[in-house]
């Protein structure tokens, strides 16, 4: 299978885990606790994931500081959620960042505050 499919695929899947939290709880909580419902609907879908990943940021291969990822699924996606009445272009450049000081190919940027869910996909440009 080649390597943009799988990717792909798996968005597909935590975008549907998404839909179907939102489509549960509706929109009006904390961030927490759709973090924690995500988090059970990735397990039933049986995608591997860390949850709170700490990740080190660097600058020019020195290490400056930590960031915890809400999701690092199956290794390669970082998904980020927001749970905002409306997404902003700096919560956009946020994912954006993540990725790239990451080291990984794809990240989402979900927010479940919105009375429609809203899905980003963002990529980092040294995998393309």
């Amino acid at each position: 299978m080649d390597n943009k499919l799988a990717m792909d695929e798996i968005t597909y899947k935590i975008n549907g885990c998404a839909m179907k939290v939102h489509r549960t709880m509706g929109n009006g909580f904390q961030e927490v606790i759709y973090q924690r419902c995500l988090e059970i609907q990735m397990e039933r879908e049986g995608l591997q994931f860390e949850r709170e990943a700490e990740q080190a940021i660097y600058y020019e291969g020195i290490e400056v500081g930590s960031r915890r990822a809400d999701f690092i699924v199956e290794g390669k996606i970082v998904v980020e959620l927001k749970a905002l009445v409306t997404l902003e272009d700096v919560h956009l450049a946020q994912a954006k960042n993540y990725v790239v000081a990451y080291n990984l190919p794809v990240g989402l940027l979900i927010n479940f505050g919105a009375v429609s869910l809203q899905f980003k996909k963002v990529y980092n440009k040294k995998f393309q």
